[in-house]
């Protein structure tokens, strides 16, 4: 089916109507054997709060941006190559429902769609693209992805001291390795992670002696929230300050 579209007409104006929404900041998207499978509004947990994004699955990548008008025009467009994603399931609770994870070695977050249906052909579809192109590429699935990061309204306090209470003095900073929300005496190391970043990215005290050696890395006495963690896990927002 996604052979005999790829050629289409149908399908080459989708795609021109895509890039159009996007204007001149957007790549352009239309390569040959490109399909342009399905579109749809999904909530974003970004660093700060959900936010609705359109998104676009093709049949080898996640197109992504902020709504400006809906179906007219788009901004800051994220591309994602579905050969490095993997996906997984966000347990319901509270008012975040029909969620799942999309992991990538680069960037993690979560997702939520309005109905446990829509949920089911997004995780299905992004599935089964990704199945094909292993499949046609010979590559074996993504072992690492990115931490997804704790949500800034989920720590009051450092995650790691657990001394520290956050303040508009004080501020809040992401390990980019554990995720963790922490303070600044306890993130004042780099470290170089070349699957996100070509420069050394903040990291915390722990990860940073896990990732040089001066610690094992079964020495950590916390554990990663897990994917109830009060149902929020997100990403450095994409158009607030991320730079922490």
């Amino acid at each position: 089916m996604v052979d005999r579209l790829a050629n289409s007409e149908a399908n080459s104006k989708r795609i021109g109507l895509v890039e159009s929404c996007f204007g001149a900041a957007g790549q352009p998207l239309a390569i040959p054997g490109r399909v342009l499978i399905g579109e749809g509004v999904l909530t974003k947990l970004c660093r700060k709060k959900p936010k609705a994004r359109q998104f676009f699955l093709f049949n080898d990548i996640l197109v992504y941006g902020n709504i400006v008008i809906q179906k007219k025009k788009y901004n800051k467009q994220h591309i994602i190559p579905l050969e490095s994603v993997t996906i997984d399931t966000v347990q319901d609770e509270g008012e975040l429902r029909n969620g799942w994870l999309i992991k990538t070695p680069t960037k993690s977050f979560a997702v939520y769609a309005a109905t446990a249906t829509e949920k089911s052909e997004w995780m299905n579809h992004i599935g089964k693209c990704v199945r094909e192109l292993l499949q046609k590429s010979g590559k074996s699935p993504t072992g690492e992805h990115a931490a997804v990061w704790v949500p800034d309204s989920e720590a009051t306090v450092c995650m790691r001291c657990k001394k520290v209470k956050f303040t508009p003095v004080s501020r809040r900073h992401h390990c980019r390795k554990c995720g963790y929300v922490v303070c600044g005496p306890c993130s004042e190391k780099k470290f170089l992670l070349p699957s996100q970043s070509s420069k050394p990215v903040r990291v915390c005290e722990h990860c940073y002696g896990v990732l040089s050696g001066s610690l094992g890395p079964n020495s950590d006495s916390m554990s990663r929230p897990g994917l109830n963690f009060n149902n929020t896990l997100s990403d450095d927002d994409d158009d607030d300050d991320s730079s922490d």
